[in-house]
């Protein structure tokens, strides 16, 4: 399998209207690929917390619309990385976007854990409660984002879901990006999996980004990263190596907890 991984620098002296185009045109240029990937919340930025509500949409909104036809264009399975979503119902969600190679939209996955604790995403965001997977040709997709990357019980959850390959988009700080790395190889191991880490380049509302998106092995190996600037970083991968190295070293079932209530 074929994945690339659009590192997207935010401009901020370009338009979302300017962005959402010019990154279909990108998505729509990786038709030899089976898997594309873009970082979260890419349309405004993740630290533009000021743009959240104004540049919120529907779910089926301009966002959607210009990705299912460069995923259809291309032929290629797409995470769209995720939108600020505003629901008629209820508040704005971080959600995340997946579309067959058809332009149809496969899944999508409102972030559960937010970041920024008392402010920003925390507070002006709502917070989803179910997990995503999509079973692809080959693999089955597990959906986090971001923050998310922090909190291993949300990927064992995905993987006993039947996840193996897990997908990562991100607007990851520079100032923690040695975390970024860290945690993107310990999901990896822990869970035996490919883990597929996209992430933002440039500076959202004064924020450098990490960049360094990031591909690991179920053994935890770095398989390709991307450097600081924007980039499209692809890779060949074996999806086959998750079944292979969780019977080669069957960690996963000598699992004790969370598998049955504990005794009282």
């Amino acid at each position: 399998m074929r994945a690339s991984l659009i590192q997207i620098a935010v401009d901020e002296g370009e338009s979302v209207a300017e962005r959402r185009q010019r990154v279909a045109s990108l998505v729509r240029e990786q038709a030899g690929s089976d898997l594309v990937v873009l970082p979260e919340l890419w349309t405004t930025g993740a630290f533009a917390y000021e743009e959240f509500g104004p540049e919120a949409e529907p779910l089926e909104g301009p966002t959607y619309e210009l990705m299912a036809k460069a995923a259809s264009d291309a032929g290629v399975w797409l995470h769209a990385g995720s939108i600020p979503e505003r629901d008629p119902d209820g508040p704005l969600y971080n959600t995340s976007l997946v579309f067959s190679p058809s332009g149809e939209l496969a899944a999508a996955y409102r972030k559960i854990h937010r970041f920024g604790f008392d402010k920003g995403e925390a507070v002006l965001m709502g917070a989803g409660r179910d997990l995503v997977t999509v079973r692809l040709p080959g693999t089955t997709l597990g959906v986090a984002t971001c923050y998310d990357l922090r909190f291993p019980e949300l990927f064992r959850s995905l993987v006993d879901a039947g996840a193996e390959t897990l997908v990562i988009p991100a607007g990851w700080p520079e100032r923690r990006r040695a975390h970024w790395t860290l945690l993107a190889q310990a999901r990896a191991v822990e869970n035996q999996a490919f883990v597929l880490a996209c992430g933002t380049a440039g500076t959202h509302a004064g924020v450098p980004q990490a960049g360094h998106s990031i591909v690991v092995d179920p053994w935890g190996e770095v398989l390709a990263e991307a450097g600081a600037g924007e980039e499209i970083l692809t890779v060949d991968f074996d999806p086959a190596k998750v079944a292979a190295t969780r019977e080669q070293f069957p960690a996963l079932k000598d699992r004790m907890l969370g598998l049955e209530p504990p005794r009282r």
